[in-house]
């Protein structure tokens, strides 16, 4: 007499399913995990963005300008300074914050 677990048949049958079921499980919860990751990076390049152009507005047209700027970027300049040619900002935009710096052309 034949045993399923002598000839390999027939005790391996419906093993893919849990296992693809398992793998998908797996797989929704990373890309879940990395939703708020892509967002925050999303943020902080968004900010870094609005910082690097509203310090070019302050360095053109002064603090008025980076202020106007930085707020059309959906961010907030919360740190001025110029100091000779040189003028550095800093914006927050949500959880993430960002300086640049520009100089002036005189």
């Amino acid at each position: 007499m034949r045993t399923t677990a002598t000839t390999g048949r027939g005790g391996d049958r419906g093993q893919a399913v849990p296992l693809v079921l398992g793998l998908v499980a797996v797989a929704i919860v990373v890309l879940l995990a990395l939703v708020p990751l892509a967002h925050a990076a999303q943020q902080r390049a968004a900010a870094r963005g609005a910082a690097d152009a509203a310090a070019l507005a302050g360095a053109a047209e002064g603090e008025a300008a980076a202020r106007d700027v930085a707020a059309d970027n959906g961010a907030e300049l919360i740190g001025w300074r110029a100091e000779g040619l040189d003028v550095w900002v800093v914006v927050t935009l949500g959880d993430a914050r960002a300086e640049a710096k520009a100089r002036r052309d005189r």
